[in-house]
């Protein structure tokens, strides 16, 4: 298959100012002014910040992938998806994820795998997810949740992980896209 060149950059807006509305601990909020090549000007342009995330398909040592269960307020769901979160400033992202693995599951993981690396929204969002093939985990502890966590963690084969996907039981988009990267890594898709 032949992907067709382009000039890429020749379309990339010049930033002209750019002021901050909000800037918290999980997200910020500018607006920029912009000059598209044709030289229109885009006012008023909002941009999320937030900082980069990882997350794994992880597989235990029995070949079990896992899966937590959480609410998200903002979607109103009750959402499954990959273990993960937000890698800390200055944090190595297999450390990060590490961490988050083991807190949210329970899990020890030490053979990582990197998957892909895909934006949240690039239209609104400035921020990095990096997927990851966790494997041979083993359940070395209980959760250590944050005061806002309540995660509950599942245990399914890699054909009911398949299923799920194909039965669009797994909203959340980028770790639907994860998911498949790891089935192809896997062999299974």
């Amino acid at each position: 298959m032949s992907i067709k060149k382009n000039n890429s950059e020749a379309l990339r807006w010049k930033l002209i100012s750019s002021e901050y509305i909000h800037r918290s601990k999980w997200a910020t909020l500018r607006v920029d002014t912009c000059e598209m090549p044709n030289g229109a000007i885009v006012d008023d342009y909002y941009v999320l910040e937030y900082g980069s995330w990882a997350n794994a398909v992880a597989v235990t040592d029995e070949g079990k992938i896992l899966l937590v269960e959480q609410y998200r307020h903002a979607a109103d769901i009750v959402s499954l998806e990959i273990p993960g979160g937000v890698v800390e400033d200055g944090e190595d992202k297999v450390a990060g994820l590490r961490r988050e693995l083991l807190e949210e599951t329970g899990y020890q993981f030490d053979d990582f795998e990197f998957l892909c690396e895909l934006c949240s929204n690039p239209s609104t969002a400035n921020n990095r997810v990096y997927s990851y093939l966790a494997r041979g985990g083993k359940k070395v502890q209980g959760q250590e949740l944050d005061a806002h966590e309540e995660i509950v963690v599942h245990h399914y084969t890699i054909d009911e992980v398949k299923q799920m996907l194909l039965d669009n039981k797994i909203l959340q988009a980028m770790h639907c896209s994860a998911l498949f990267f790891g089935l192809v890594k896997l062999g299974v898709m």
